[in-house]
């Protein structure tokens, strides 16, 4: 198959035209006549991943964060993002990305964020998007657990249910609290604290979390808090992303092999305690 024929079937899922007006998704590099064999997934689009993908000879990388999300003027290889660009054009290696128009799908980012941490359908979006009359398309999801837990035990469920990282995870609340209720959204989710606090969630699973928004939310109480590795959070939509393009592929996909990166990229290496 081409990398053409690839990434129109990978759009045929995630819809370029659902991603935000401010992101930029698609095709980063490639030639669309090349053949595709391999296709690797991943978060983010960093020299450990281009590693990664021409040690195993992937002819495409399919990340979820963008490479050029905002304007540069140079991709000469004297730059972090410019050696990026040069190593897999030399390799022969394209590079694809879907973004918030992964997030927004159906399902999406936060949906496998959700099944990760042990939520049970139906999945209702946290962030709706007006323009889709269905109601479902949006960011984030709240659902709810098979049964209520206390708030450790579903921190403990989180950190078992993702992959590892140096930062773990951070929780805001009564160790005790019963939570039943589950408001998720993969990636930086501090806009939606007022949405979790209004669907009725009594904990919201979000990443990068900032001091001042997350401690004004939790004076006011009622709703605890769990900050995951932004990476992380986002990791458990490989899997999904990969299975989706397969089945889009249809029985010509045979030829194609498909992989899930296992490379941690989180930013955050080690830590120490203050």
């Amino acid at each position: 198959m081409t990398l053409h024929d690839v990434t129109a079937a990978f759009e045929s899922v995630y819809d370029p035209a659902w991603a935000a007006p401010w992101d930029a998704v698609g095709l980063v590099c490639g030639d669309p006549d090349q053949p595709v064999r391999r296709v690797l997934f991943a978060v983010d689009p960093v020299a450990a991943v281009v590693d990664e993908a021409v040690a195993w000879g992937a002819d495409l990388v399919i990340t979820h964060h963008p490479l050029l999300l905002r304007g540069v003027t140079t991709v000469a290889a004297t730059t972090p993002k410019g050696r990026v660009v040069h190593r897999l054009i030399g390799s022969g290696t394209a590079l694809y990305t879907a973004h918030t128009n992964a997030d927004t799908a159906d399902p999406g980012v936060s949906d496998a964020l959700a099944a990760a941490v042990g939520l049970t359908g139906p999945l209702v979006p946290l962030d709706p998007d007006p323009a889709d009359p269905s109601g479902r398309r949006g960011i984030g999801r709240v659902g709810t657990l098979p049964a209520p837990v206390r708030l450790r035990e579903f921190a403990a469920r989180a950190a078992e249910g993702l992959p590892d990282t140096a930062a773990g995870i951070r929780v805001a609340g009564d160790p005790d609290a019963e939570v039943r209720r589950v408001a998720v959204s993969g990636g930086a989710g501090d806009s939606l604290l007022g949405a979790a606090r209004s669907a009725g969630a009594d904990v919201f699973l979000t990443s990068d979390l900032r001091h001042h928004p997350a401690s004004e939310f939790a004076e006011q109480g009622g709703i605890a808090l769990v900050d995951v590795p932004h990476w992380a959070g986002e990791w458990p939509w490989l899997a999904d992303g990969a299975d989706r393009l397969a089945s889009a592929l249809g029985p010509r996909g045979a030829t194609v092999e498909i992989r899930v990166s296992t490379t941690v990229t989180d930013a955050w290496s080690w830590t120490e305690r203050v």
